[in-house]
């Protein structure tokens, strides 16, 4: 038995350095990762295509690892890098985007991510599992942000 946990979470921010200096780190998938806490491993599999192996969160029974496939584009004129799953590989799947939007004082930017994570527990853990890697989810996305917050510079 398995259970389904969604993953839909959109963080807004701004920082200081430029749209292209931006942009060169995002679009670079292994430059990127480097700003995501908990990356156990992150493997090139080719044709834009990047398998995430994050380190186990939890305790015991409630001891979780997701790991995932996506494939990358990006498009420097409209600002975005985007991401869709790879199906096969991993025990989730994950697609986003970042929109990146020069300003005044640097660079907007707006971050998507959607997907699911499939988890190998009985149902009825799911009252437990589904809070639980929600905000484990969101602690690392917003570490992510803090981390590329602090590399950019705050604007």
């Amino acid at each position: 038995m398995a259970i389904d946990v969604p993953l839909d979470v959109t963080r807004e921010f701004d920082v200081a350095a430029p749209v292209a200096e931006v942009f060169e780190v995002l679009a670079d998938v292994a430059r990127s990762a480097s700003h995501f806490p908990q990356v156990k491993r992150l493997t090139d599999l080719g044709d834009s295509v990047f398998r995430w192996e994050m380190e186990k969160v939890g305790a015991g029974q409630l001891s979780i690892q997701t790991i995932y496939a996506s494939r990358y584009a990006s498009d420097r004129k409209k600002g975005s890098v985007t991401w869709e799953p790879v199906e096969g590989e991993g025990n989730a799947l994950i697609a986003g985007s970042w929109s990146i939007k020069k300003t005044k004082a640097g660079t907007h930017l707006v971050l998507r991510i959607q997907g699911h994570l499939r988890l190998p527990l009985p149902g009825l853990m799911k009252a437990l599992a589904v809070p639980l890697v929600t905000s484990e989810n969101e602690r690392m996305i917003d570490g992510y942000v803090a981390n590329l917050t602090r590399a950019f510079g705050a604007a």
